[in-house]
């Protein structure tokens, strides 16, 4: 099947061979994933798993960053407006078990910071190269928010609960080095090395045994896939919960105000 990204507004498509580049293109904002993009999201793993002349799919994002996460104005907007937050429930799951359900292995080519959503993103992908002054994490806590986009899930699979807990806890962010020194992501590698990295792992894949390495994809993933069911609606429903907070509209208010939010446990 031929697949047509023409309709897609906050992502940018390139083909090279067998191999598909997909960029989040709001680089003044560092890719922060607002409403209209997180709803284009929700849609885009399943058009790249019809896509019969996709092979392997690189996803990165434009400029400086590769995903700063949620953007705070469409954070207010789901606050505000409850049919958004709810829309946005439906898509969340959607992003995740697009990304698990993809037959075609992804690589995460992290230029810069991945953040919030931005570190999901980064880690539901099966490769993760990243440039060695790139940071990730998953902050959501210090803006009065649950992990229940999908990091909750995926950080204790990668490198134990003791661990995930610490960052998830906290919302530190992490070196890429060190990411990769705990097994977080694949590779940290100088900025001037990252596209040869990207690429070289790209061409292997794609020009590899390409079924086995789709079924061993699906085959690996099954445990992800039963995880992620069974705790999406549970990760989601507490985001829901603390998206009403006090504490979360605090954080909202302090971001735009240019301060430390001052939480009170509410």
């Amino acid at each position: 099947m031929k697949v047509d990204y023409s309709g897609y507004k906050d992502f940018l498509f390139e083909r090279r061979g067998r191999v598909l580049t997909v960029t989040m293109n709001r680089p003044a904002t560092l890719n922060a994933v607002t409403v209209d993009m997180h709803e284009e999201m929700s849609r885009l793993f399943y058009d790249i798993g019809m896509d019969d002349e996709t092979y392997v799919c690189v996803l990165t994002g434009a400029g400086r960053a590769f995903s700063a996460g949620g953007d705070i104005e469409g954070m207010q907007l789901s606050r505000d407006n409850p049919a958004i937050f709810e829309r946005s429930i439906h898509e969340a799951k959607k992003i995740i078990f697009g990304l698990l359900d993809c037959e075609k292995p992804m690589i995460c080519r992290m230029n810069g910071d991945a953040v919030g959503l931005g570190a999901t993103l980064a880690l539901f992908c099966d490769i993760v190269i990243a440039s060695d002054t790139a940071r990730i994490g998953d902050p959501h806590v210090r803006v009065g928010l649950a992990a229940g986009d999908g990091g909750a899930i995926i950080w204790p699979q990668l490198i134990g609960y003791a661990r995930a807990k610490q960052y998830l806890f906290s919302g530190d962010l992490i070196g890429a080095r060190e990411a990769a020194q705990i097994g977080l992501i694949n590779f940290a590698v100088p900025a001037a090395e990252l596209d040869e990295k990207v690429n070289t792992w790209a061409d292997k894949l794609a020009n590899g045994a390409w079924k086995s390495i789709k079924f061993t994809k699906m085959t690996t993933n099954i445990g992800l896939r039963q995880l992620a069911h069974s705790m999406m609606d549970a990760c989601i429903s507490y985001e829901t919960i603390t998206n009403l907070s006090d504490d979360h509209g605090e954080a909202i208010a302090a971001f735009r105000e240019k301060r430390k939010p001052r939480f009170t446990g509410l």
